[in-house]
């Protein structure tokens, strides 16, 4: 698995692609439904972003599923879910991230589009840490755990230690 490093897009958004290389027949890959938020997409293949400013215990996880359907939600410290905050970063139109994958003999592509509107912390004033991992299950049901880094023996993606990149706050901001 290989990461395209998160870019910014025009108006601030951040832009994810992920891509699988290997044999792609032996992987159970979500089949297309309607796009929109689902929880538990964790549970079948699917890539995600862990993203939080530096020093804070705070962040937010963003899960992107092949079916289309993402998730995003808000923690104040390792695993302890900011229910108040989400419910008052309540999704509109215009902070829906969206998924599109492609499928190639050799590789499956998926790109996530995460509009500014979605991010609790943009960056703008503060570096980001950021984890990008991946979820992977194969066709007989058993789920491989990806991750840039995996600080620990059993992997932990909501550990602080493993958001690998680093993104430096925007200059003039």
């Amino acid at each position: 698995m290989s990461v395209e490093a998160a870019t910014n897009l025009p108006g601030g958004g951040w832009s994810l692609r992920y891509e699988l290389r290997g044999d792609l027949d032996a992987l159970l890959i979500p089949t297309p439904v309607a796009p929109g938020p689902a929880d538990g997409l964790w549970q079948h293949t699917c890539f995600e972003a862990f993203v939080g400013p530096s020093g804070s215990l705070a962040y937010q996880e963003f899960n992107f599923s092949p079916s289309g359907q993402w998730a995003s939600y808000l923690f104040s410290d390792e695993r302890v879910r900011d229910t108040v905050s989400e419910s008052a970063q309540a999704t509109t139109s215009n902070s829906q991230p969206s998924v599109a994958w492609h499928c190639f003999p050799d590789a499956f592509v998926l790109e996530a589009c995460i509009p500014v509107a979605a991010l609790r912390s943009t960056g703008s004033r503060e570096t980001l840490d950021v984890g990008l991992t991946a979820v992977i299950e194969s066709r007989d049901h058993e789920l491989t755990y990806w991750a840039l880094r995996h600080p620990c023996a059993k992997p932990d993606f909501h550990n602080r230690q493993g958001f690998a990149l680093q993104i430096p706050p925007k200059p003039n901001a």
